[in-house]
């Protein structure tokens, strides 16, 4: 006989939530400005939020927007969130005007990525960058984790490997920490399947941790700023970053711009 395991309740999910962002549930009936013995009741599955409570809940929880869907539909309501193809014409307003910043920092490289590091679209100088990597890591979905620390992607030509290998696992290790997605455990296992040892923290050498990559006879020293959609609340826009890279000495400017 199957045995069909009941999907949790929204009480559950709701203070498994609670229990990932290390909340009290006295800190959350503060914040959330729910009562302690309602709270406790949603909780406990002895009362049914409103739409409208579960959605505040989730936004002092920072709970990602497929989540806040899933919490809605364990409560019996709709989902609020769509999640609409990138050439959806709801979104690709917004893309054109990402894909536009990406030419705009020519010279410079700039990668659109989603939220699992995989590219989404990418500027002319990223391709120059990646041009000696192996074509197995460069057929779509491109991933830049893995092009960065395979052993056939940039990782011979990365001067300071260790520090940026760590740099790239912690930045992982807080994305999985913030959305316990299962994919972005994934990757840190990957990421850790191509060091001999668990990564420490990155050693602080400068005013910023530069990617020192060697190109033909030189170094190219770059430092990488991220930004990311603040006000998305289509989900497949969530997790998108824009991820530019600028020169870090004067070598690298100038070789850029020759």
């Amino acid at each position: 006989m199957t045995q069909v395991t009941e999907a949790p309740g929204v009480g559950s999910l709701l203070r498994t939530w609670r229990e990932r962002r290390r909340f009290s549930q006295q800190e959350l009936s503060n914040r959330s400005q729910v009562s302690t013995r309602h709270l406790s009741r949603v909780v406990t599955g002895l009362a049914r939020p409103t739409s409208e409570m579960v959605l505040r809940i989730a936004e002092f929880l920072d709970v990602p927007l497929r989540d806040r869907n899933r919490l809605l539909l364990a409560a019996g309501y709709a989902p609020r969130f769509p999640e609409h193809e990138l050439d959806h014409p709801s979104v690709s307003v917004i893309m054109s005007g990402l894909r536009h910043l990406l030419d705009a920092h020519l010279p410079y490289p700039a990668l659109l990525l989603d939220t699992h590091w995989d590219i989404v679209d990418a500027n002319a100088a990223v391709d120059q960058l990646l041009a000696d990597c192996d074509a197995m890591l460069l057929e779509p979905p491109i991933n830049v984790l893995r092009v960065s620390l395979h052993p056939r992607g940039l990782a011979p030509r990365i001067r300071n490997f260790d520090q940026w290998a760590a740099h790239l696992f912690h930045q992982v290790a807080r994305r999985a920490e913030h959305t316990h997605d299962a994919r972005h455990y994934e990757l840190i296992a990957e990421i850790e399947s191509y060091l001999p040892g668990r990564p420490g923290v990155p050693a602080a050498t400068g005013p910023v941790l530069p990617l020192e990559l060697d190109v033909g006879d030189g170094t190219l020293r770059f430092f990488s700023a991220s930004a990311r959609l603040d006000t998305a609340t289509d989900s497949i826009l969530e997790g998108l970053h824009l991820e530019t890279f600028l020169p870090a000495d004067a070598d690298t400017r100038d070789a850029l711009h020759a």
